[in-house]
């Protein structure tokens, strides 16, 4: 069970308090632990219309959201109840109770829209709540829905109103799906005499009048509102009341067999239909929102709203991103660094096998990240990510030479410790002394030559001893009463060979040592590269889906202006439709023409770290 599931009662969101609203902190923190996506389900409507049941229900739960038994608005603000969801495993299902609209107490409108707004903004479905019938009067109390383009932007750039107004045709691209309850329903569902669903019952409240009189158009504007911005289809579902009328103050008390058997049926419908068909809430460009992104989405817009501007679905995902990403460089770093703090345990290693667990855990890294990551198209995060393992590799590099140099030279002095004994008590200062010191040193080098895990440093370290010990030598040869001076010219041609040959050694060792760097990052390089690729493929496949879903809204309302024989409409939306088509194909060269390039320049360039060590090693060895 996720972490969700232990919120045993709802908690406040954002809070309402004298006209000005406030991120609760405590709410931030539960969704700051919740990292699987989130469904997020909000209801709005007039108070005291019934809403809070309809949550506990979702929630599956005879109460908790606050049931209001008389005319005072029982809910303010926002309240959060987060539960695992009944049907998709490894998902949380959020139920935003928003505070009645229309409450005379506030006196202040402007609030009801923000609230309405927040609703719209943080869910993926918008559930309406009215009570009666879908009448004139009921739809014109949903004004909120117009104010909706004064109230949330796309785009951050300043639009000319030719842009606005394409602007509001993408709202269905971005906005939740929306269904429209209708409590204590007492109506026969009939129009014309024929019976008809309940979502035919809202599609012909939403009917389109012809006209262009100023009645006609204050008529449509809230129609075409609903239209307009929340995806096709809608769903309607309408309940008779839920209990004879004394039993209704008491109603989070009463048991199902206390309850209408027609309004159990259609809360049962209800849950059925949320449950299976509300989806996982996305930002725009269809990165899915998890716990943690819903609460740090909360905070920018409610922050936004109390600065006095107007949200954008643009700067939230921007801010979203820089957020998320950063993070996802952290836990990515993280994941490289517990990897290869196993692996410094082992220090001293050869090259082979630091370069091996280095290329595993960038990998690895680099697979966490881009699960976390979105909408980095500059690759500023994955670069910084890819320094910060860099410099780690650095230091590691660096601590495994000096372990394997400490390793090197211990070990040489523990072999030489017999001779160096010898040396003390004369026993190479006599005639013949140099042919015994020789062999005696020459097998020393062989035994240590044949020591296991000496690490990267031992041919370097070797070269290092003998050449130190080369004055010594010298000496030993010079004291020699039995060599002549052709015998010693001879051995001191020897001496500066095996010099000679044992620098070539850790020259070999030093190029072997850069040329496996440079394949382990070539080869980090090439499988970050896929990574990248897969990872703007996916993004673009999100965008796309997201254009498909409007695309698709539109053209089903498209069939239903030209059943209606409203052509002018008709025509506008095929515009609309063109447009977004337009769009959709342009995105998919935005990717071919902004974002491959730049993972192309990532593939040609050696990292400065690397770069600067491989130079710096060669320096060393000449």
């Amino acid at each position: 069970m996720s972490k969700a599931g232990l919120m045993s009662s709802p908690i406040c969101l954002v809070e309402n308090v004298n006209g000005s609203l406030c991120v609760c902190k405590d709410a931030v923190e539960f969704l700051s632990r919740i990292n699987e996506p989130v469904v997020v389900v909000s209801v709005v409507g007039l108070y005291r219309t019934g809403k809070s049941y309809l949550m506990n229900r979702l929630a599956g739960q005879q109460s908790g959201f606050a049931l209001g038994n008389t005319i005072e608005s029982k809910t303010k603000g926002i309240w959060m109840w987060c539960v695992p969801h009944p049907k998709k495993e490894g998902h949380t299902l959020v139920l935003l109770d928003t505070e009645g609209l229309g409450d005379v107490d506030k006196g202040d409108s402007k609030n009801d829209s923000w609230i309405f707004c927040l609703a719209v903004l943080l869910s993926s479905t918008l559930v309406y709540n009215s009570r009666g019938t879908i009448d004139n009067s009921a739809v014109e109390k949903l004004h909120y829905v117009v104010e909706l383009t004064e109230q949330i932007k796309i785009r951050s750039t300043e639009a000319a109103a030719d842009e606005e107004e394409e602007e509001d045709c993408k709202f269905v691209q971005f906005f939740p799906s929306f269904t429209w309850v209708v409590r204590d329903f007492t109506l026969e569902l009939e129009i014309e005499g024929k019976r008809v669903t309940e979502d035919d019952y809202l599609e012909f409240a939403l009917k389109l009048k012809k006209g262009i009189n100023k009645k006609v158009s204050d008529y449509n504007l809230p129609r075409q509102c609903i239209r307009n911005y929340f995806p096709s289809p809608r769903k309607c579902f309408v309940f008779p009341s839920p209990a004879s009328p004394q039993n209704m103050a008491c109603l989070e008390s009463l048991k199902e067999q206390d309850l209408v058997p027609d309004f159990l049926q259609a809360t049962g419908r209800f849950c059925d239909h949320i449950f299976h068909n509300s989806v996982v809430k996305t930002i725009k460009g269809g990165h899915r929102v998890t716990g943690k992104l819903l609460g740090h989405l909360a905070e920018i817009y409610v922050d936004t709203i109390k600065s006095g501007k107007v949200p954008c679905l643009e700067n939230a995902v921007v801010a979203l991103a820089n957020l998320e990403n950063k993070t996802a460089v952290q836990e990515a770093l993280k994941t490289y660094q517990t990897g290869m703090e196993k692996v410094k345990n082992k220090f001293p290693i050869s090259v082979i096998d630091i370069t091996s667990e280095h290329q595993k855990f960038s990998s690895l890294a680099t697979a966490e990240f881009m699960k976390r990551s979105f909408k980095d198209e500059k690759g500023e995060y994955v670069n910084k990510l890819r320094e910060d393992i860099d410099m780690d590799f650095v230091c590691l590099l660096q601590e495994n030479e000096m372990a394997s140099e400490r390793k090197c030279r211990d070990l040489l002095k523990n072999l030489f410790s017999d001779m160096n004994k010898r040396l003390q008590d004369g026993e190479y200062s006599k005639s013949g002394g140099y042919e015994l010191y020789k062999r005696d040193r020459d097998a020393i080098v062989e035994q240590y030559r044949r020591e296991p895990n000496k690490g990267v440093s031992a041919e370097a370290v070797l070269n290092e001893f003998l050449n130190e010990r080369g004055p010594e030598a010298n000496s030993i040869l010079y004291m020699d009463t039995k060599l002549t001076e052709k015998d010693r010219k001879m051995e001191e041609e020897q001496e500066r060979n095996a010099l000679l040959k044992q620098q070539l050694k850790e020259e070999e060792e030093k190029r072997i040592e850069s040329e496996r760097m440079m394949q382990a990052e070539k080869e980090w390089q090439q499988d970050q590269i896929k990574q990248m690729q897969e990872k703007f493929n996916q993004e673009l496949q999100q965008q796309q889906q997201e254009m498909d879903r409007a695309i698709e809204s539109k053209m089903m309302e498209r069939e239903e202006m030209i059943k209606k024989g409203m052509k002018e409409n008709a025509d506008l939306l095929n515009e609309e439709i063109t447009n977004l088509k337009k769009e959709k194909e342009s995105s998919g060269g935005f990717m071919k023409e902004c974002v491959m390039p730049l993972i192309g320049a990532v593939a040609e360039i050696l990292p400065a770290f690397l770069n600067y060590r491989v130079m710096m090693q060669r320096l060393k060895v000449k």
